[in-house]
This record gives structure tokens, sequence and C-alpha cells, in this order.
């Protein structure tokens, strides 16, 4: 179903996927975070690409799943900024927690939207494990060009206020205030799973691996001949469902296992 929800006063929207047979006892969710869109594959609307891949996780692994429409895009309010977005996410999956009686909530994200899922986890305690699909290490492109950034941001639609940003300084510095890097240092002992594809040319591979080198105990896949697309590839999906269904069983099993010690 298509829900509304605020953050930081904006009425967001997104895709909620809930499975047929819920389940008893125990529940997890998902945050589902897009991308920046991208003018040249048509997919200004970029969010909605993702609401299938909302449905099939829930069902398969009997999640809950929420796929976020980041501010400035598709039917979202405001205008992005990076700061923006991160906030999103966090309040997503604090939503998921408070408002849907979810346990446990992890974070999967493709491009920007993996970036924004790992500083979240590395600020948010709701959030459990991240799974980053074809991150980026740094924003250091935009810091170094932030008008064409900007000048780009309106003519793919995710600023439509011709007055937005009213401090340009401000708006500047959250790209480099974004550190993924450290971020994935400081998510410690948090599952991380990093995916890209060994072809990609938006975001080099490399980053991948730094991110995972900061982290010290990621999971590295590296997709052969694959792109920056890998929402769109098949083993893209299957590995992230994977990793998803066996981290969180071993959570399970976690919590289980201390529940029952602390009853002895």
């Amino acid at each position: 179903m298509i829900l509304r929800f605020k953050s930081d006063g904006l009425e967001l929207v997104g895709r909620l996927s809930k499975p047929e047979k819920a389940a008893k006892g125990f529940t997890t969710g998902l945050i589902l975070c897009h991308g920046f869109p991208s003018i040249s594959s048509g997919d200004q609307d970029i969010a909605k690409s993702y609401y299938d891949l909302a449905d099939l996780i829930s069902e398969q692994l009997g999640w809950v799943v929420f796929a976020v429409t980041f501010r400035g895009c598709g039917s979202s309010q405001g205008n992005f900024s990076l700061q923006g977005w991160l906030n999103d996410t966090i309040n997503a999956a604090n939503y998921l927690a408070e408002e849907q009686n979810i346990d446990s909530v992890y974070a999967a994200g493709f491009g920007t939207g993996g970036a924004m899922a790992i500083n979240a986890a590395s600020k948010c305690e709701t959030l459990v494990g991240v799974a980053a699909v074809s991150p980026p290490s740094d924003f250091n492109d935009w810091i170094a060009e932030p008008e064409d950034l900007l000048d780009y941001a309106r003519r793919v639609g995710v600023i439509s206020d011709p007055k937005f940003p009213t401090d340009m300084e401000g708006w500047t510095n959250e790209l480099s205030q974004m550190q993924t890097t450290a971020a994935a240092e400081v998510m410690g002992k948090k599952p991380l799973l990093l995916v890209h594809g060994s072809d990609d040319r938006v975001v080099p591979s490399f980053d991948a691996r730094v991110l995972a080198d900061a982290h010290g105990s990621a999971d590295l896949r590296i997709i052969d001949g694959a792109t920056h697309r890998l929402r769109f590839d098949p083993r893209t999906t299957a590995v992230l469902i994977g990793w998803l269904d066996r981290i969180n069983r071993v959570a399970y099993q976690k919590n289980e296992s201390t529940s029952f010690a602390s009853e002895g």
C-alpha cells in the first residue's frame, strides 16, 4: 500500500509491503533507499522502480518493507539535500519501529541511498544492519562542483523550488559532512553487505573495497561484468535477499540464546 509519513515536517510517500502471512512474535522490517535520479536513464520518479523489489522481499522473507521516497522525489514534499535524505532514512526506520511495531529494522540502499543507509546506521540505534549496493565512499565529485550538482538537481526535478537552497554554503557543507567511510567504521559490529559491479563506471568498485576495509568485517560481493544499475540485475537481488535472510536468522538465534540464558 502507498504510505504517507512525516519527516522533518515534510510529507513523504512510499510503498509499505507486508507479507500475506504475518509472522507471529519477532518481526523484521527493511527500509529500501533509492539512489539519485538520472535524466539519461529516464528514472526521474526513481522510487517507484523499487516498489516491485519491496513486494518481492516482503513475500520471500516475510518482512515488512518500506520503499521510502526521499524528499524532492516523486510525490514527496521538499527539495533535495544530503542531510535531508539522511534524516528521511532515520525517520523511516524509526517509523517502522514505533508505528509498525517492528522489532528489528535493516536498511538496504542503492547508490546514494546505500551511502545514506550506512550513515544512518552509524547514528541510529534502530537500524541493526545495512546492505549497500553500489554506494559511493565519498561525495568528493559533488563537493568539487556544487553549482553543477545544484543545476543537475533542478533539471532532474529533485529541487523544484527556485529559491532553494536559501543558504548555498550550508547546503554545500552538508556534502562534505557526509563521511561515509568513517560511518562504515562507526557502524562497528552491525553487519554490512556491500555489492558492486565490476564494470561500474559511475562509482568504481574500489569504493566498495574502501568501505569494506573501514568496516572491518563487511561481506563484500563484486558482481562480474555488472555496471552501476544493479537493481535490475537478478544476481544482485539473489545476493541481497540471501544475505538479509541469513544475517537475520543469526541475529534471531543470538536473541533466543540470550533470552534462554536470562531465564535460566
